[in-house]
């Protein structure tokens, strides 16, 4: 039976309050205005005190008017029909498409019993070298992309989403300016990758509990989708705006703050969600990649710094690109030994090079002078930024590896490589393949 209530107590920014009893964490109730009906959700029970966010706002709501709780929690439905569709935090069409109201599921439920789960096997191929190659990612990994504003992160999530070989992605948009939702919505279309797509955004226009259920929403198709076999992939940018998202309401419900002004259950909101990732014992995976920026670059931030306690490792963008010596796929050695002979080794072997590079650069900016190695390290180093650094590289793994060898071979002899005879033996490009001066 639903209950309805003729008195709201409080009306606080967004939020409004009732004494209420009987009521979930998390249930929808119907506000009815002289403006019409509002939907609102609940975020706080203290006793017989409800609090509700108002989706649309609480302009036009009084104390006098009606409040009804509907016994259930926020629901989105599930079907093939998602598939090539765009919905805002709630579900709702914002591509003009007809709604969907069927087979209606919960959001925001528990993650998967660790018993159901199984150890992550299979590589997630990319055509981006920096991941294939050197931090591989892997089916059932949970990563962040650390960045900071300016960055070109959402380009990266575009690529991933074109080119991600995965049967379905699913897109959270969380604050999004309304330019960036126009650049996804038009790669995914152009780069024909919307017909196994799904894409939720909340823009930084729409009400702000919207942006927290981005992230639920998302996760909970993912997870149908996934029982039924499919290898899906999550993208969410990001979830610094949604950790903002709470920290916003937690400020309006005058809560007490922790680091920062953020919340004191920031980290379980976001392991929350971070755990949904999973491999599927006879069934699908689900795959999370969800950009976190951090304001100053500051790795420190509690949004970043909770967030690397819980995933597993982080592609650290910066200059435009993916960082090698920041960058961690903790669960990389899980595939890369099984690609190809020359992955594993190739792939140490270039970034202790880089590393010396990265020295050499700065012996010569401090006017050391630069001997025949120097000099082989710094066209090696030119090279690989150029060549496999770029995000603007497209080029399948098997292709990345042979890029390797020719780089090294543009640069040095077999033995100053530090790489396995057998390997090289094997590997090294004849003269005539080598193309770099």
């Amino acid at each position: 039976m639903r209950k309805i209530y003729s008195r709201i107590d409080e009306i606080s920014g967004n939020v409004v309050t009732v004494q209420a009893d009987g009521i979930k964490y998390g249930e929808l109730a119907e506000i009815t205005s002289a403006h019409g009906k509002s939907l609102a959700e609940v975020i706080l029970l203290d006793g017989g005190k409800v609090s509700l966010q108002v989706f649309a706002g609480s302009r036009g709501i009084s104390t006098g008017d009606e409040v009804r709780f509907l016994s259930q929690p926020m629901m989105v439905s599930f079907s093939d029909d998602l598939m090539g569709r765009i919905f805002n935090g709630r579900g709702t069409p914002r591509d003009n498409g007809s709604a969907l109201t069927e087979n209606l599921i919960e959001i925001g439920g528990p993650s998967v019993n660790p018993a159901k789960r199984i150890i992550p096997r299979n590589m997630i191929r990319t055509g981006i070298p920096m991941i294939d190659l050197f931090n591989s990612l892997v089916e059932s990994q949970k990563l962040p992309i650390f960045s900071i504003s300016g960055e070109p992160y959402n380009e990266l999530l575009a690529r991933v989403a074109l080119q991600a070989e995965v049967d379905l992605i699913v897109l959270g948009g969380c604050g999004l300016k309304y330019d960036d939702y126009l650049f996804f919505k038009e790669r995914l279309e152009s780069g024909g990758a919307m017909s196994r797509s799904i894409f939720f955004v909340h823009t930084a226009a729409d009400p702000v509990v919207e942006c927290l259920m981005v992230p639920d929403i998302s996760l909970a198709v993912a997870e149908k989708f996934a029982l039924k076999g499919k290898r899906v992939l999550v993208l969410i940018t990001d979830m610094t705006n949604f950790s903002d998202a709470m920290k916003e309401i937690a400020i309006t419900m005058e809560q007490v703050p922790s680091n920062r002004g953020y919340p004191g259950d920031l980290y379980s909101q976001l392991a929350s969600r971070y755990e949904k990732a999973v491999d599927f014992d006879g069934a699908g995976s689900i795959t999370i990649l969800a950009v976190t920026t951090m304001p100053g670059d500051d790795v420190t931030h509690p949004v970043p710094d909770n967030t690397g306690y819980i995933t597993e490792g982080q592609f650290y963008l910066k200059n435009g690109r993916i960082e090698p010596f920041g960058s961690l796929s903790r669960l990389k050695q899980l595939v890369n030994g099984k690609t190809r002979d020359d992955h594993r080794a190739l792939m140490d072997g270039m970034i202790k090079l880089y590393a010396s590079y990265k020295e050499t650069l700065e012996k010569k900016s401090m006017g050391f002078r630069m001997s025949d190695w120097d000099e082989k390290l710094l066209k090696y180093g030119t090279l690989f930024e150029s060549e496999l650094m770029d995000l603007s590289v497209n080029i399948p793994l098997e292709g990345a590896l042979d890029k390797g060898w020719e780089i090294l071979a543009a640069c040095f002899n077999p033995d100053e490589t530090g790489l396995r005879t057998n390997l090289t033996s094997k590997f090294w490009p004849k003269k005539e393949a080598v193309t770099h001066g």
